[in-house]
């Protein structure tokens, strides 16, 4: 086969090549699924959506180590009976190529209740949505170490998307801490 006929079958290809990494994406929980999951108790959920200023993204990355992408956050107060449960964040990292979607539970006090993943759209490391690795981080507060192979295990072939969402639940937690702690 000549070069030419090379490059025509590879670029006759590409069009296969695209759908079939496309199906791995898959949405696993709603927002709504994620609030029932992560405050049980709540009965309503006031939106809370952040618009994140220069001053506060700086802040948030001396904190954290992690850089705050977005100017606007998805965030939503969960009370019961007038009493503040805590605040649920919904957030975006890149795994290895794709975003992953996520929601955090943090407490009044800006500790993590829980973790769940809404979205995942890469071809490897789904383990990361496994209960086991996600509840490492309950409990965890601003002063962790979170270190992959330290506090939290890493995933052999997840390695990014471990790192990823491990740095944006710290992420999480600085904003919590700088912007939302007095909410």
């Amino acid at each position: 086969m000549n070069q030419f006929n090379r490059n025509f079958v590879f670029l006759a290809a590409l069009p296969t090549l695209a759908i079939s990494q496309s199906v791995y994406a898959k949405d696993y929980l709603s927002v709504a699924d994620a609030r029932k999951i992560l405050f049980p108790a709540a009965q309503t959920f006031l939106d809370h959506k952040l618009t994140i200023t220069k001053d506060q993204k700086k802040a948030i990355k001396d904190l954290s180590g992690v850089r705050q992408r977005w100017d606007d956050q998805l965030v939503w107060r969960a009370e019961a009976d007038g009493r503040f449960l805590g605040w649920l964040v919904v957030d975006e990292v890149v795994g290895k190529h794709e975003f992953i979607t996520y929601a955090v539970g943090i407490t009044p006090d800006g500790r993590v209740i829980g973790v769940e993943i809404l979205s995942y759209r890469e071809t490897h490391g789904y383990q990361i949505m496994e209960a086991d690795w996600r509840n490492q981080f309950k409990g965890k507060t601003i002063d962790g170490a979170f270190k992959l192979d330290e506090d939290i295990s890493n995933i052999s072939g997840a390695t990014l998307s471990c790192r990823n969402v491990t740095d944006g639940v710290k992420r999480v937690l600085a904003l919590h801490q700088l912007v939302l702690m007095d909410g």
